[in-house]
């Protein structure tokens, strides 16, 4: 009696393993410099600058003492507010504007409006150094320099032409037959952006306020110029004011507020992609069944 045959995997198989090692590698090599940071915040100061194990030999949970007490008597809960503030103002007015811009471009009708947003687009080519200068001396004319206003008041005025390109081209996937049932029934631009366009929107808005969020809390070169006083800085001015401080003479305390600083930004966007998946579905099951508008007399 022969013992059967044992069928070679095939060649779907074979790939669909070494996609999978190939992804598990990429990973991990993503994942490393993270795990590093964190490895190393809690390596003591002899430690901290040797080797690239994952592992610290010596636990030292007082690297998240030391450097919480900050910079010149400033600790970092007040770079956190700071941040906190700045971001929160730019979350606020992205979405606001953005979308308000947005649904002019999408929706209404008036003169010139591809040529504007051609123009508005053809920001996104502008560097953003190109224009910090005038930036720079527009500001300081009007003296908001040493305050967060320049990096809050830009936002309320629609200027990040990538989140408008983003949500026109959201409405643009969206049919029409509400707006004509909504403008049929005599609704005004403002009713139809508020009872039809602003509910379906939630995923671009979502996806606009994640965006911004993690941008606006990463940006460092704005903050920098425009909040260069210790007590005025936001957590990455903060992380470099505390390394210039002689922060890098004891690098674990520096990791451990890098590990901090990076939590908000995890923790936001993990507690709002369900939202932008879920809204994503329902809008998606809405769109699919919109009535057709009513046949006009």
């Amino acid at each position: 009696m022969t013992a059967p045959a044992v069928a070679a995997p095939g060649p779907g198989r074979l790939a669909r393993a070494a996609a999978a090692v190939a992804t598990v590698a990429v990973v991990l090599v993503l994942l490393y410099p993270l795990l590093w940071i964190l490895a190393s915040s809690l390596r003591s100061a002899g430690e901290a600058a040797t080797g690239l194990s994952l592992w610290p030999r010596e636990f030292t949970w007082s690297n998240y003492t030391a450097g919480w007490s900050g910079v010149n008597g400033v600790g970092f809960g007040a770079f956190f507010r700071n941040s906190t503030v700045v971001a929160a103002g730019a979350v606020v007015g992205n979405v606001v504007t953005c979308l308000l811009a947005a649904f002019a471009f999408a929706r209404l009708r008036f003169p010139l409006r591809r040529f504007w947003y051609a123009v508005v687009i053809g920001t996104l080519l502008l560097p953003q150094h190109v224009l910090m200068v005038p930036q720079y001396m527009l500001f300081r004319e009007l003296g908001w320099l040493n305050t967060a206003l320049p990096l809050i008041v830009p936002k309320l005025l629609a200027t990040d032409s990538f989140f408008i390109f983003l949500i026109v081209q959201f409405l643009r996937s969206l049919p029409e037959n509400y707006d004509e049932y909504a403008r049929t029934d005599g609704a005004s631009p403002l009713q139809l952006f508020r009872h039809v366009i602003l509910p379906l929107s939630r995923p671009a808005i979502t996806a606009t306020a994640i965006l911004t969020f993690i941008w606006t809390w990463n940006d460092f070169f704005p903050q920098l110029v425009y909040l260069p006083m210790v007590e005025d800085s936001t957590a990455p001015s903060g992380l470099h004011q505390y390394a210039i401080a002689g922060g890098l003479s004891a690098p674990g305390p520096m990791f451990a507020m890098c590990v901090l600083s990076l939590l908000p930004v995890l923790l936001f966007f993990v507690a709002f992609q369900r939202l932008l998946t879920s809204t994503s579905t329902t809008s998606g099951r809405m769109a699919a069944h919109l009535p057709r508008p009513r046949a006009r007399r």
